[in-house]
């Protein structure tokens, strides 16, 4: 008996700009949890749902998605579709059209999911993942039939909403549905996944799959949300150069190449990648990511952060709860402050306007390139653009 081909699209064309820095010159599917990029996450979900083909949908930085999945990822065959401009979501995987040939299961490149619920989204099918949240008013809201889970009806953003079931952009749709990409503008002008939906749900019975775990990676603390998430399920494996004098607890994570020096105390969950090093006597803890070339100097601290690849925190400094882009320099004794006076949220500015995080520590975000003088300070929720200088001493209170 011939097992059935489902393929799965991965939406990866966005820029991202909620996530502006990080975004400059990275797609945000792209950018760092833990060990691979955001993206490849879902596409590991889907390879071990069974997946018999992935579809990456690229757009902006369309090279960096090719380079690191290639033509065959994890045994898979791999194919691309370029999405033009970004239309929306039945438009992304309109773009894929050509290269489907059976049911389809499609997937947020800037989502991470429960592996074991995008395995019961492929088994279900027709079907959409669903996951129960307390404020349903900020999402695509599924109605279902008690007994049986099957989807009844969508509502996008409503200000009743019918039930705490979100709709987590996870599909699994019947090969037909391919044929019915090319809906309208919605009011927001562009071409909505939901409304295929809503046509396979007045044709199918479909199943709303509950997912343990989801997370929409929109924002700069959701993308460290993220990596708290996936450096959580690490375990410890130590293969890079540890100094004797060393002291790494719990489940930390030394890349063979990275090189962690004498005094050094790593509390997990961390990951060291290849070619970072870290010390002497620097102290790294929380959930926190070194990413390839990454260094951490003489007597610094980090705390919960990531910093990508190449990024430099130079000898007496304090990096707490903050994002720290590509081949970015702090100077010697730049401190970040992370925790708000008056102990409410700390916010930061998303396109433009200034929202809380919800988070009560943190840090900064940094865009590739910056660099900061010594003995500088960098207020809580400050953001520096890509390329951006401080002067040795100065205070930076405001986005750069």
């Amino acid at each position: 008996m011939e097992v059935p081909r489902t393929q799965a699209v991965v939406l990866a064309a966005g820029e991202g700009t909620r996530i502006r820095p990080l975004s400059g010159s990275v797609p945000k599917p792209m950018l760092p949890v833990a060990d691979r990029p955001l993206a490849a996450h879902a596409a590991d979900a889907a390879v071990r749902a069974g997946a018999s083909e992935l579809v990456f949908v690229v757009g902006y930085e369309a090279d960096v998605v090719r380079e690191y999945f290639g033509s065959e990822y994890a045994g898979v065959p791999v194919e691309y579709a370029v999405q033009e401009e970004q239309a929306g979501t039945a438009d992304a995987v309109r773009a894929a059209r050509e290269y489907l040939d059976g049911s389809f299961v499609v997937l947020n490149g800037d989502n991470l999911y429960d592996p074991d619920g995008v395995e019961e989204l492929f088994d279900a099918g027709p079907a959409v993942g669903a996951y129960r949240v307390s404020d349903p008013t900020n999402y695509g809201v599924l109605s279902t039939q008690t007994e049986t889970a099957t989807v009844t009806n969508i509502v996008e953003k409503p200000a009743d909403p019918p039930t705490d079931l979100a709709n987590t952009g996870a599909y699994h749709f019947p090969a037909e549905a391919s044929e019915w990409l090319d809906v309208g503008e919605s009011e927001r002008g562009e071409y909505e996944i939901t409304d295929v939906l809503a046509r396979v749900v007045d044709e199918y019975d479909v199943t709303a799959v509950e997912l343990d775990r989801w997370l929409d990676v929109g924002r700069p603390w959701e993308l460290l949300e993220a990596n708290e998430w996936k450096l959580g399920e690490l375990e410890r494996d130590v293969r890079g150069s540890v100094h004797e004098t060393a002291d790494l607890r719990g489940p930390v994570v030394v890349e063979e190449g990275a090189a962690i020096d004498a005094g050094v105390v790593v509390e997990g969950p961390a990951l060291i990648r290849s070619g970072a090093s870290v010390g002497p006597n620097a102290y790294v803890r929380g959930a926190t990511l070194l990413g390839e070339g990454a260094k951490v100097g003489h007597s610094a601290e980090v705390k919960n952060s990531v910093f990508m690849r190449d990024a430099t925190v130079g000898h007496l400094s304090y990096v707490g709860d903050s994002l720290l882009g590509r081949e970015v320099n702090f100077g010697a004794g730049t401190n970040v402050a992370n925790l708000r006076h008056d102990d409410q949220s700390v916010q930061f500015t998303v396109k433009g306007e200034r929202v809380s995080t919800g988070r009560r520590k943190f840090g900064v975000v940094v865009g590739d390139g910056t660099k900061t003088g010594i003995n500088s300070s960098l207020n809580a929720g400050v953001k520096l653009s890509p390329g951006s200088r401080v002067a040795p001493g100065e205070v930076v209170l405001r986005d750069r």
